[in-house]
């Protein structure tokens, strides 16, 4: 079996192949790529296994990256934000990034939040694959259905819909308190988020993600609705 696949997108060399060289040295094998343009290049040739992806680079940014990857693929991501771009991590996270680090950041950590990520996207597509088969216990969100046990969210038809681990952790937090109001700081106790005093506004960005995939009419919410000055509520519909 071969090693998983890495690919860092950094324009710094040093910061860059620092990096490629920790993750190599940790048993994967690593590519590495200067900006947007490398990096599209090389998908062309090979489809790898999760990016570790700077956002802030000169020609195309990294969120245009992120955007790109989690419109046509399946590839996860690991951003790497700097430590005062909140707007930038806000944003990423919006577009499906499954993770972020500030720069600069602890390798150690990193190569934790790699194999964290790899992890789920293995066990989530290995879920995906046997859901068929094995029929189980599943959570009725607007127009889709949510299964807790294998992390995935499917339409009537059981095809599965995009889905990160943060919009999952939501997902999972509502399922188990239907009808009763979460405040911002419970969903964040509640899905495990990291960096709480930063990220209300992240959980808001969240959910609006989330509403385009199950309401109805996201525009006018019904099934996560807003109660104003209080948090948000999970209306069951089925």
């Amino acid at each position: 079996m071969s090693e998983p696949l890495i690919v860092v997108v950094d324009d710094e060399a040093p910061t860059r192949e620092m990096i490629g060289d920790y993750i190599r040295m940790n048993g994967y094998e690593v590519e590495l790529c200067d900006g947007g343009a490398s990096f599209r290049q090389l998908l062309e040739r090979r489809t790898p296994d999760l990016v570790v992806l700077d956002l802030n680079m000169p020609g195309e940014d990294g969120l245009s990256i992120v955007r790109f990857l989690k419109g046509e693929t399946q590839i996860p991501v690991v951003m790497l934000t700097a430590t005062a771009s909140l707007i930038d991590r806000v944003v990423g996270l919006e577009l499906g990034a499954d993770d972020y680090l500030a720069k600069p950041c602890e390798l150690r950590e990193l190569l934790a939040r790699i194999r964290s990520v790899i992890r789920r996207s293995t066990v989530t597509a290995a879920a995906a694959a046997a859901l068929p088969e094995e029929p189980r216990p599943r959570v009725r969100f607007g127009t889709k259905w949510l299964d807790l046990e294998a992390q995935l969210l499917c339409d009537d038809d059981g095809q599965a819909v995009q889905l990160v681990h943060s919009e999952f952790s939501l997902l999972k937090a509502f399922a188990e308190n239907p009808r009763r109001v979460l405040t911002r700081e419970r969903l964040l106790d509640l899905a495990s988020a990291r960096d709480t005093d930063a990220f209300d506004r992240a959980i808001d960005v969240r959910i609006t993600r989330i509403r385009k995939k199950i309401e109805p009419d996201p525009q006018n919410p019904t099934v996560i609705r807003t109660v104003r000055g209080s948090g948000y509520v999970f209306s069951p519909t089925g």
